[in-house]
C-alpha cells in the first residue's frame, strides 16, 4: 500500500487524565492503517512515548508529534482536510472525492476528543461522518483509513522492525525479527 502523498492524523482536545488511553489508540491506529503520522494537540507525553515505543518494536516509518497550537495546523495545512464527525457526510457518499484529493496532494483527518470549534467545521474542506450515531473516534479513524485505502493498509510491510506478530489461528506469539 503506498499513498501518493502524505495522510497525517490530528488528535484535536486531548484531555490529560481523561483521554491517555484513547489518544494513545487513535495514533496506533493512524500508525497501523496506514497514516504516515499522527499530531497530538495538549500534554500528551504518555501518548507519544507509548506510540513510539510500538513503531520502534513493530515498525515503522511512522511519526509522533505533539502541539500546542492545533488550529494553527489545520490553518497552516497545505493540502485537503477531512474532519472526522458523526455530524459530516456519510463516508460512502465522498469516499471516491477524498481518495482523488489524496493524490493531488497530503491529506490531514482531524479527529476530536471534547466539543470542537465550529471554525474547524468550516475550515475542513470535507466534514465526514462514519454513521451519523456516537461511537469511538478511534472506530471512525479506522473505518475512514480503511475506506480510503481501499483495505490495502492490511498487507502493509514494516520497516525496522525488532519484533513480528506471528498469526495463529489459537493463542499468541510474537518473535524477534531475524536481522541477518
Amino acid at each position: 500500500m503506498q499513498a501518493e502523498h502524505e495522510v497525517v492524523v490530528l488528535r484535536l482536545g486531548h484531555r490529560p487524565g481523561r483521554d491517555n488511553r484513547m489518544t494513545t489508540h487513535v495514533g496506533l491506529t493512524a500508525r497501523a492503517l496506514g497514516a504516515d503520522r499522527v499530531v497530538i494537540a495538549g500534554s500528551a507525553s504518555g501518548s507519544k512515548e507509548t506510540i513510539e515505543d510500538i513503531t520502534d518494536r513493530f515498525g515503522g516509518p511512522f511519526d509522533v508529534e505533539l502541539t500546542d497550537s492545533p488550529r494553527a495546523v489545520i490553518r497552516e495545512w497545505g493540502g485537503t482536510t477531512v474532519h472526522l464527525t458523526m455530524y459530516g457526510l456519510p463516508i460512502q457518499d465522498i469516499e471516491d472525492d477524498v481518495r482523488r484529493d489524496l493524490t493531488d496532494g497530503p491529506l490531514l483527518i482531524v479527529v476530536g476528543a471534547e466539543k470542537v470549534p465550529f471554525d474547524v467545521y468550516e475550515r475542513a474542506e470535507y466534514n465526514v461522518s462514519v454513521t451519523n450515531q456516537p461511537h469511538s473516534e478511534v472506530a471512525g479513524l479506522a473505518v475512514f483509513l480503511d475506506r480510503l485505502f481501499e483495505g490495502q493498509e492490511l498487507a502493509r510491510e514494516w520497516e525496522n522492525a525488532t519484533h513480528r506478530v506471528v498469526p495463529k489461528e489459537t493463542g499468541k506469539k510474537v518473535d524477534p525479527v531475524d536481522e541477518t
